[in-house]
């Protein structure tokens, strides 16, 4: 890429691949450059299954994406779901030289990097370490540590885990598409930055993205992810519902689902019915959206119990200000946030995308179904800008400039920042680092 603000997300989900092209223009909005989707065949609730249909599909959405936007796409942010996903929390502390010296960042990304090395079950790796609140010496609920003193500095962090053979087959398809991997970026956490605000997070509040093969949970309070979670059961699973029940082919139920279908019965009447065309020498079979209402929410509220559990399990039920935040493609169906708020009580709304984003951007692109992705691009933009400040350093320059001591110029040297970072692309973190080696590995053998 040739402009570095230009980032790129790559959504592998279970029903769609969507690949989205977009960068922070002046105002701090997300602006859309292009963006290619096309139907996923090689990924099941959320893992690949199939390395050559996810490696084909990949390259049709980068080409349609690369053609709208102009953009020749290198590097990309890709998200990791799958129910292999899960988190816990750890507390880490380290000891300082010289308690007189500052606390700077790199301070603070050793304490982070450290946790990288915990033993983890045999298969598993630490995928993302995320820091929630520090203390130097005794003193605790300090967000920004840099810049303070203290002998020791101890943290809390949320620590994501996933399967290793998962993030490598990601990293494989990435790869046998001729593209580069940036970050790993666990999407739920990433469609919490497309969709929450930060008072909502401050407030405490459930993400639930609900996609066609997984619903991914974050649980935010006073500002700091607390919870992450991923539930092996999405939109394709209703489909199937739909599908036996009525006894109608795939391609029907999923269409009668979008159109029709609520999670609601008693928001139908009797006689509501539609007609779905037969199969060939057959006549059109007849549907009581009533029916079809009542098969959708039998699943629903499984679904929705299994996200309560979730919430429950956190500890966090009592202090959810905000309440749930329902997105992804999921959260279409209609009346999903009514039959929310009646299972858990909870308030429930829909989230979509379109806060972040710049208003010439494509309507379609405002749906939640996108949320992933334009949270991969705006997390990406997040951990770019951050990781180019950190490998900012100033060099002295000549120039030439007039003075006030007459009509004579003179040299004088001159502070210039110089950017270090590789070009659209940050440096490598410890994970991925791994995930590359172990790969390399693969291929000497």
């Amino acid at each position: 890429m040739k402009n570095s603000g230009i980032i790129v997300g790559l959504d592998i989900g279970t029903t769609k691949i969507a690949v989205i092209v977009g960068r922070k223009n002046e105002h701090g909005k997300i602006e859309i450059l292009g963006y290619g989707k096309v139907p996923s065949i090689g990924v099941k609730r959320g893992v690949v299954a199939n390395i050559e249909n996810t490696v084909q599909s990949i390259k049709e959405a980068v080409a349609e994406a690369s053609v709208k936007s102009g953009v020749d796409i290198k590097y990309i942010n890709v998200g990791i779901a799958g129910q292999h996903i899960k988190s816990l929390q750890h507390r880490g502390s380290m000891i300082r030289d010289d308690k007189e010296i500052e606390i700077s960042q790199e301070d603070v990304d050793k304490l982070c990097n450290s946790m990288y090395n915990l033993n983890m079950n045999p298969g598993e790796e630490i995928l993302d370490v995320i820091p929630q609140e520090f203390s130097i010496d005794g003193e605790h609920g300090i967000r920004q540590p840099k810049g303070m003193n203290g002998s020791s500095l101890n943290a809390n962090f949320h620590i994501i885990i996933g399967q290793t053979a998962a993030a490598k087959n990601i990293y494989k398809c990435v790869r046998k598409a001729g593209l580069e991997v940036v970050e790993l970026i666990l999407e739920p956490i990433a469609s919490a930055e497309a969709v929450l605000s930060e008072e909502e997070k401050e407030a405490g509040v459930v993400l639930v993205d609900i996609g066609g093969g997984t619903s991914d949970i974050a649980i935010f309070h006073e500002g700091i992810i607390r919870h992450t979670s991923v539930i092996p059961l999405g939109g394709d699973i209703i489909t199937e519902d739909v599908k036996e029940g009525c006894s109608i082919i795939k391609k029907h139920a999923e269409e009668l689902k979008m159109k029709f279908g609520s999670a609601l019965a008693r928001e139908n009447r009797d006689e509501e019915i539609v007609a779905i065309p037969g199969l060939r020498g057959r006549t059109p079979k007849e549907i009581s959206l009533k029916n079809l209402a009542s098969i959708i929410q039998a699943r629903m509220e499984e679904i929705i119990e299994h996200i309560y559990y979730e919430i429950k399990n956190s500890g966090y039920e009592k202090k959810l200000i905000g309440g749930i935040v329902l997105t992804g493609g999921g959260a279409l169906l209609k009346h999903v946030a009514q039959l929310s708020e009646f299972l858990t009580g909870l308030d429930t709304r829909i989230g979509y995308p379109n806060e972040h984003l710049a208003s010439d951007v494509p309507t379609e692109m405002a749906s939640p179904m996108y949320a992933t992705g334009i949270g991969l691009v705006i997390e990406g933009v997040g951990r770019y800008e951050k990781e180019r400040a950190k490998f900012k350093v100033e060099e002295p320059v000549e120039v030439e400039a007039s003075v006030m001591t007459g009509t004579k110029t003179r040299k004088v040297k001159e502070k210039k920042v110089k950017d270090v970072t590789r070009q659209g692309k940050r440096f490598p973190d410890i994970f991925l680092a791994k995930i590359k080696a172990i790969f390399e590995e693969d291929d000497v053998e």
